[in-house]
């Protein structure tokens, strides 16, 4: 299977810096405001940032997609693992979307959107070229497997 954009794990980390800086920044105010049991808020905030510093590249290491002949398929996770298997023929269309953080480092995510509603059909952190290039390739698998039907 092909693996996701190893850059992804910095725009991860950014995103993830940002609410946490913020955070701390919150418990420093209070602990030095009114003192006493603050201290445990920034304590929690360290451990979070550090369990998000594991935590994050071994999640990026295991997302991964491949195409096949009928269908995309989308692994990711340990844990709670989840392989998503979307046959060509029910994709309604494809998006491409990038944020901010994600432009900076020239990474897009290819959206599925299928008949189901609850269809997890999401590849993150895409090289931008590549990403375009599959999202062109699904939406003609897709539209020749509906004409089909």
């Amino acid at each position: 299977m092909n693996p996701v954009s190893p850059k992804l794990t910095y725009v991860k980390y950014l995103s993830s810096l940002l609410w946490l800086v913020l955070l701390l920044i919150g418990f420093v105010i209070a602990y030095g405001r009114f003192d006493a049991w603050w201290w445990i808020g920034i304590a929690a905030t360290a451990m979070l940032a550090l369990w998000e510093a594991w935590l994050i590249p071994n999640q990026v290491k295991l997302m991964k997609w491949q195409e096949t002949d009928d269908e995309l398929l989308i692994a990711k996770g340990r844990f709670w693992h989840k392989f998503t298997v979307v046959p060509y023929g029910r994709i309604q269309f494809v998006d491409v979307k990038a944020g901010p953080i994600m432009r900076i480092f020239g990474l897009k995510n290819v959206v599925l959107h299928t008949a189901s509603s609850t269809s997890d059909s999401k590849i993150k952190g895409l090289p931008a070229a590549d990403a375009d290039a599959l999202r062109q390739r699904l939406t003609v698998k897709a539209r020749e497997r509906m004409s089909g039907l």
